[in-house]
Protein backbone atom coordinates (compact mmCIF):
# COMPACT_ATOMS: atom_id res chain seq x y z
CA UNK A 1 0.00 0.00 0.00
CA UNK A 2 1.44 3.41 -0.69
CA UNK A 3 2.47 6.12 2.02
CA UNK A 4 0.23 8.69 2.13
CA UNK A 5 2.17 11.00 4.80
CA UNK A 6 5.65 10.59 6.75
CA UNK A 7 6.47 11.83 10.49
CA UNK A 8 6.59 10.71 13.68
CA UNK A 9 4.74 9.16 16.60
CA UNK A 10 5.21 11.10 19.30
CA UNK A 11 4.48 9.31 23.36
CA UNK A 12 6.36 11.14 26.38
CA UNK A 13 10.26 11.44 24.87
CA UNK A 14 9.40 8.64 22.56
CA UNK A 15 9.48 9.64 18.90
CA UNK A 16 9.00 6.68 16.50
CA UNK A 17 9.14 7.62 12.71
CA UNK A 18 6.58 6.28 10.88
CA UNK A 19 4.81 6.09 7.59
CA UNK A 20 1.08 6.05 7.21
CA UNK A 21 -1.32 4.57 4.67
CA UNK A 22 -5.08 4.26 3.76
CA UNK A 23 -6.73 1.05 5.11
CA UNK A 24 -9.39 1.59 3.66
CA UNK A 25 -11.34 1.77 0.12
CA UNK A 26 -13.90 4.85 -0.64
CA UNK A 27 -16.64 2.72 -2.89
CA UNK A 28 -19.45 5.47 -2.45
CA UNK A 29 -20.81 6.83 -5.74
CA UNK A 30 -19.76 10.44 -6.73
CA UNK A 31 -22.05 12.84 -8.67
CA UNK A 32 -20.92 15.35 -11.12
CA UNK A 33 -22.86 19.00 -11.48
CA UNK A 34 -24.74 19.25 -15.25
CA UNK A 35 -26.35 21.37 -16.59
CA UNK A 36 -30.17 20.58 -16.91
CA UNK A 37 -30.83 21.70 -20.37
CA UNK A 38 -28.06 19.88 -22.20
CA UNK A 39 -26.46 17.66 -19.66
CA UNK A 40 -23.05 19.06 -20.00
CA UNK A 41 -20.52 19.21 -16.88
CA UNK A 42 -20.86 21.86 -14.98
CA UNK A 43 -17.39 23.81 -13.87
CA UNK A 44 -15.70 26.06 -11.34
CA UNK A 45 -14.62 28.78 -12.49
CA UNK A 46 -12.11 31.32 -10.44
CA UNK A 47 -13.06 35.12 -10.46
CA UNK A 48 -11.18 38.34 -9.49
CA UNK A 49 -13.37 40.76 -8.16
CA UNK A 50 -11.14 43.81 -8.55
CA UNK A 51 -10.20 43.21 -11.98
CA UNK A 52 -13.86 41.42 -12.85
CA UNK A 53 -12.63 38.70 -15.10
CA UNK A 54 -11.07 35.00 -14.77
CA UNK A 55 -8.04 34.01 -13.29
CA UNK A 56 -6.55 30.69 -13.94
CA UNK A 57 -5.51 28.43 -11.13
CA UNK A 58 -1.96 29.37 -11.42
CA UNK A 59 -2.50 32.94 -10.98
CA UNK A 60 -4.12 31.80 -7.78
CA UNK A 61 -2.22 31.64 -4.61
CA UNK A 62 -2.79 31.49 -0.49
CA UNK A 63 -3.82 34.65 1.85
CA UNK A 64 -4.18 35.47 5.42
CA UNK A 65 -7.04 38.04 5.60
CA UNK A 66 -6.67 40.23 8.53
CA UNK A 67 -9.98 41.41 10.90
CA UNK A 68 -9.65 44.65 8.87
CA UNK A 69 -10.11 43.24 5.35
CA UNK A 70 -6.82 43.89 4.25
CA UNK A 71 -5.31 40.24 3.16
CA UNK A 72 -1.34 39.32 3.98
CA UNK A 73 -0.41 37.10 1.03
CA UNK A 74 1.20 33.57 2.44
CA UNK A 75 3.95 31.57 0.35
CA UNK A 76 4.35 27.53 1.16
CA UNK A 77 8.02 28.66 1.89
CA UNK A 78 7.10 30.70 4.57
CA UNK A 79 4.55 28.35 6.05
CA UNK A 80 7.88 25.94 5.66
CA UNK A 81 9.99 28.30 7.46
CA UNK A 82 8.05 28.62 10.55
CA UNK A 83 9.30 26.63 13.71
CA UNK A 84 6.24 24.26 14.26
CA UNK A 85 8.00 21.04 16.15
CA UNK A 86 4.47 18.87 16.00
CA UNK A 87 3.99 19.72 12.03
CA UNK A 88 4.97 16.06 11.38
CA UNK A 89 3.98 14.44 14.17
CA UNK A 90 1.20 12.31 15.40
CA UNK A 91 0.87 12.84 19.46
CA UNK A 92 -0.17 10.22 21.33
CA UNK A 93 -2.47 11.83 24.50
CA UNK A 94 -3.95 9.45 26.19
CA UNK A 95 -4.47 5.52 26.63
CA UNK A 96 -8.18 4.71 27.33
CA UNK A 97 -9.82 1.53 27.16
CA UNK A 98 -10.50 0.06 23.31
CA UNK A 99 -14.17 -0.75 24.76
CA UNK A 100 -14.59 3.54 25.20
CA UNK A 101 -14.10 4.11 21.88
CA UNK A 102 -17.43 4.70 19.52
CA UNK A 103 -16.94 2.68 16.24
CA UNK A 104 -19.19 5.46 14.77
CA UNK A 105 -17.05 8.19 15.32
CA UNK A 106 -14.10 6.69 13.57
CA UNK A 107 -13.45 8.26 10.12
CA UNK A 108 -11.23 6.40 7.65
CA UNK A 109 -8.87 3.78 8.90
CA UNK A 110 -5.31 4.13 8.04
CA UNK A 111 -1.79 1.55 9.04
CA UNK A 112 0.94 2.94 10.55
CA UNK A 113 4.06 1.53 9.62
CA UNK A 114 7.38 2.01 11.66
CA UNK A 115 10.56 3.58 8.93
CA UNK A 116 13.25 1.20 9.10
CA UNK A 117 14.78 -1.34 11.50
CA UNK A 118 15.30 0.71 14.39
CA UNK A 119 12.18 2.22 14.53
CA UNK A 120 10.21 -0.83 14.61
CA UNK A 121 11.21 -2.37 17.97
CA UNK A 122 9.85 0.83 20.22
CA UNK A 123 6.93 0.70 17.50
CA UNK A 124 6.31 -2.79 18.26
CA UNK A 125 6.56 -2.56 21.95
CA UNK A 126 4.04 0.03 21.84
CA UNK A 127 1.55 -2.01 20.10
CA UNK A 128 2.05 -5.23 22.00
CA UNK A 129 1.75 -3.09 25.16
CA UNK A 130 -1.62 -1.55 23.78
CA UNK A 131 -2.77 -4.86 22.56
CA UNK A 132 -2.24 -6.56 26.37
CA UNK A 133 -3.85 -4.12 27.98
CA UNK A 134 -6.52 -3.76 26.12
CA UNK A 135 -5.92 0.02 25.25
CA UNK A 136 -6.87 2.68 22.39
CA UNK A 137 -5.42 5.31 21.97
CA UNK A 138 -6.04 9.33 21.44
CA UNK A 139 -4.23 11.51 19.44
CA UNK A 140 -3.56 14.63 18.54
CA UNK A 141 -2.38 15.42 14.72
CA UNK A 142 -0.17 18.24 13.41
CA UNK A 143 -1.37 18.97 9.84
CA UNK A 144 0.95 21.03 7.76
Amino acid sequence: MPSVWSGSLVFGLVSVPITVAIATEDHSVRFRRIHTVDNSLVRNRYWCDAEDREVTFGEIRRGYELPDGRVIPVTDEELRAQPLPTARAIELIAFIPAAAVDPLRIGPGYYLQPQGAIAAKPYLVLRHALRLTGRGRTVRMARP
